[in-house]
């Protein structure tokens, strides 16, 4: 922090602002854009594409800016234009953020698996660098869209104030001191594998959320691709499918006692989650000392005797850290968190309700389906199908409720990008080769 502060200070003192191209104005992108507008003046939010483009004027709107210094457009000319002008843009077309020369660096916020590996591939196709918040589609083909973004020479990265750009903050910390991570930890207030749309839509409403957000997070799903990315960026393995995810009504320091070291350091280490622990909700991590002078002075500093240390991060502050991420990236060049090499852990697609032959399986979120971890070589070996894939698939056969999903169980949607993107990932990663 004391280093992107600096460079925040260095940047303002040139009196050009980093400049700005945002996917998605729903309520993370909005709350960022509003945040940033006020408090962080080294971005300049300088276009959004939305698909409603209403939405990115209303988000303008209020951030403080005035309508009429708000320009739509449709044509690489005209963004150029209104770039050039002093307008901000918006567009329902996210290829002209992607294409154009003025914009610095690209924030994607939509949370769709299909259209973000559209606008992720066009935006390393143009050299931009890219902070990511789509954890669901870093689960499902990040490995592969990293490849690609190093072979172009530009970065692509989750962000800090989402869970596991927190947990990567914390684990570059431990490991810089020369302790060893064992356990990755998400620290979730509710899991329910029931709930939908219909379940979550009073919560949703609350605080002006989509039900279908909602219940990602409810369903654990969500939850899943940040421990998946987790996994990848460290190589840490799942203990089981679907993680431990016990329940814990006390504090995260309690969990050094639950776990088996010598399970974790046959594994290179675990993510998993709790239930109801404090503080929440934010992230541990349990690290063990590699050596006695390091044990020695863990415990002098009151963690305790060992084997495992207990570490962690009583929050995640979603938009008021957004900004920071892209200020990593823009001005020190530092990554938060990506895949480390090939997927260590999947977020396979398992059945909600009893699903019959025919259906046509909805989206993340929805009625038809939830997602876990697996770890790669198993999902790999089974042909169990990605939860990132399952939103459109038909059907071929009967489904129960909690069964994992299987290729041999769908039909694809034809036609479908992100189904190429993890063919292609999983020939370049085969099974057994994973970091």
């Amino acid at each position: 922090m004391i280093i992107v502060d600096t460079a925040i200070k260095a940047r303002l003192a040139t009196g050009k602002p980093v400049v700005v191209g945002m996917i998605g104005s729903g309520f993370m992108g909005r709350g960022m854009l509003v945040h940033v507008e006020r408090h962080m003046k080294v971005l300049h939010f300088a276009a959004i594409a939305n698909r409603n483009v209403q939405r990115a004027i209303d988000a303008y709107v209020a951030a403080g800016i005035a309508r009429e210094d708000i320009a739509e457009v449709e044509s690489d000319a005209a963004f150029a234009e209104a770039i050039a002008s002093g307008k901000r843009v918006v567009t329902p077309d996210p290829l002209l953020i992607a294409r154009s020369p003025a914009i610095e660096i690209v924030i994607e916020t939509t949370g769709a698996v299909e259209h973000g590996a559209k606008v992720t591939l066009a935006c390393i196709e143009n050299a931009k660098d890219i902070v990511s918040l789509n954890v669901e589609l870093d689960a499902t083909v990040g490995p592969l869209l990293k490849k690609k973004a190093d072979a172009a020479g530009v970065i692509l990265t989750g962000a800090d104030g989402d869970q596991p750009g927190v947990t990567m903050n914390l684990v570059r910390y431990i490991e810089t001191m020369g302790l060893r991570p064992l356990v990755c930890g998400n620290i979730k207030g509710l899991q329910d594998r029931t709930r939908n749309p219909t379940t979550q839509q009073a919560y949703a409403k609350q605080w002006n959320q989509t039900p279908q957000m909602v219940a990602s997070f409810a369903d654990g799903t969500k939850m899943t691709a940040e421990q998946a990315i987790v996994a990848n960026a460290t190589g840490m393995k799942v203990s089981q499918r679907g993680m431990i995810g016990r329940e814990h009504d006390g504090h995260v320091d309690d969990l050094t006692a639950f776990y088996d070291i010598d399970q974790l350091r046959a594994l290179g280490g675990i993510v998993d989650y709790v239930v109801g622990t404090r503080p929440s909700p934010g992230i541990y991590v349990l690290a063990e000392a590699l050596d006695d002078n390091a044990a020695f002075y863990l415990n002098l500093g009151k963690l305790g005797k060992g084997p495992l240390y207990s570490f962690y991060t009583p929050w995640h502050l979603t938009v008021l850290e957004f900004g920071l991420s892209i200020a990593r990236v823009a001005l020190c060049r530092d990554v938060i968190i990506a895949p480390k090499d090939g997927p260590s852990v999947d977020v396979v697609a398992c059945a909600k309700v009893d699903l019959k032959a025919g259906d046509v399986v909805d989206g993340i979120g929805g009625y038809s389906t939830y997602g876990v971890g697996e770890n790669y070589e198993v999902s790999r070996t089974e042909r169990l199908l990605p939860m990132g894939l399952a939103e459109g698939c038909r059907l071929k056969r009967d489904v129960s409720r909690d069964q994992a999903l299987t290729y041999d169980d769908v039909e694809p949607p034809h036609g479908s990008m992100v189904h190429a993107l993890r063919a292609e990932q999983d020939a370049l990663f085969p099974a057994g080769v994973a970091s």
